[in-house]
């Protein structure tokens, strides 16, 4: 059995668009450090990190930064004036519960 089906078998298969899976070997101790103290400044994964890195190095930083899972709501806002007012009351302080 060749490695890279011996590798797949039993793993669930994936959708064209969603991300490929890699393994990354011989990292330069010094890229490894970069890497960690970056993830830890930005409190942020070593995975994210890295995958942001990978995509600067490539040149497609800005491609793979974008989202698009919640597109659907913009410029869905509708007036409405129950809304407002709810919203008004929500930012009302109560000068009782400050004394």
């Amino acid at each position: 059995m060749h490695a890279s089906i011996a590798w797949t078998a039993g793993m669930p298969r994936r959708h064209k668009s969603e991300a490929t899976q890699y393994t990354i070997r011989n990292v330069p101790k010094v890229v490894d450090r970069a890497l960690r103290r970056r993830a830890d400044r930005q409190a942020k994964s070593l995975n994210e990190v890295v995958v942001e890195a990978l995509a600067r190095g490539a040149g497609v930083e800005h491609e793979a930064s974008e989202h698009h899972d919640v597109d659907f709501l913009f410029e869905s806002w509708a007036e409405d004036p129950a809304v407002d007012r709810a919203l008004a009351e929500q930012h009302a302080i109560d000068e009782d519960l400050w004394k």
